[in-house]
């Protein structure tokens, strides 16, 4: 009887909420306020599945959400905002490098290192002002395996991760926007690159450390895709009224 219910709760989501919960991920692209009811529908989410295998990454609510929140709030009703989620995580095919071997030195007996790229959030917001910002965030997971032989002769196996967050932010501006360098840097952690045409293209990125908590991520996130806009006086951007 639970089970029914959990089920019959997941075929009442939103389409995009049914494949999240289900599939791990979608990719679309919608209107702006087409998305309103699909951030409505995974708020109920924690209130009306249990089960573990349907529960969602707190990567949607903490991450996931708040930035469809702010980048629907930047744009005109006739804006397109493109998604692609995906939750399955960094042990999929296609996301696994190959393995190599390391040196090693007794008592270890053998190493083997390998990387895996897990591109779990990709948007793409057409804004007011006619610029265009995409922001991308990837997993890039170390593996390293281990066999070592213990003291006692006994052989032991391990394998230890290390996980880095790599956020990109790319804003391709309005033709003719004016553009005006920042008084102040960017933080030290931040990079920021400037491509000069028709259409000025503005660049940031950063690495994060892996075991950033949920909160810190969203803050460290929102940080590097307001870099770009910094580069733009206030109100000096044709703004669309649609």
């Amino acid at each position: 009887m639970f089970w029914r219910k959990q089920k019959a709760a997941i075929e009442r989501f939103h389409p995009l909420h049914k494949a999240l919960t289900l599939e791990k991920g979608f990719t679309v692209s919608l209107r702006r306020d087409d998305w309103e009811p699909v951030v409505q529908s995974l708020a109920r989410h924690h209130v009306e599945i249990r089960r573990r295998r349907w529960r969602l990454s707190e990567r949607v609510p903490e991450v996931v959400v708040p930035m469809l929140r702010v980048l629907a709030s930047d744009m005109p009703p006739d804006g397109v905002l493109s998604v692609a989620v995906d939750m399955r995580g960094p042990n999929v095919p296609g996301k696994l490098g190959p393995r190599f071997d390391l040196p090693v030195h007794r008592p270890v007996l053998a190493m083997q290192q390998w990387f895996a790229m897990d591109p779990w959030l990709r948007m793409r917001a057409e804004l007011r002002d006619g610029s265009v910002l995409e922001l991308m965030v990837t997993d890039r997971v170390r593996y390293r395996w281990r066999k070592k032989r213990n003291p006692r002769g006994k052989v032991k196996v391990k394998t230890k991760t290390k996980t880095v967050h790599l956020v990109r932010a790319t804003r391709q501006l309005a033709k003719n926007a004016a553009v005006q360098r920042p008084g102040t840097p960017p933080p030290n952690w931040v990079k920021v690159q400037v491509k000069q045409g028709k259409r000025l293209v503005i660049r940031s990125t950063c690495k994060l450390p892996g075991q950033s908590v949920m909160g810190e991520l969203t803050g460290q996130i929102l940080l590097v895709a307001t870099e770009p806009f910094r580069w733009t006086p206030p109100g000096s951007s044709a703004r669309r009224t649609t």
